[in-house]
């Protein structure tokens, strides 16, 4: 490998880094709503966790739609869309990305 390409890589690495830092535009209210239901939640050994886990089983027992959406994502995860390009693979796809800022 080339210096150049070396450090092309090293750039591209450190972008990625910089890019994969988590949500930084989260309000500082809203990690402090999330760390106390977290706290909240695991309270008397997680009892309440569990409480809200069987009300939402017995939802979905009953047959509510989203209550049993919401079980299965938890347990098998979400359903991946599955999106295919096809084409001739000699001819090159163009994608236009339209931004409404004017050039």
């Amino acid at each position: 490998m080339t210096e150049e390409k070396a450090a092309q890589l090293a750039a591209a690495r450190e972008k990625a880094a910089e890019a994969n830092i988590g949500n930084n535009h989260s309000s500082k209210i809203n990690r402090l709503m999330n760390e106390t239901l977290k706290r909240i939640l695991i309270q008397n050994d997680g009892l309440r966790a569990r409480n809200i886990a069987e009300a939402l089983v017995t939802k979905a027992e009953d047959g509510d739609v989203p209550a049993i959406k919401e079980v299965f994502d938890r347990t098998d995860g979400k359903v991946v869309q599955e999106n295919k390009l096809t084409g001739d693979p000699d001819a090159p796809i163009i994608i236009n990305v339209i931004t409404g800022i004017d050039d």
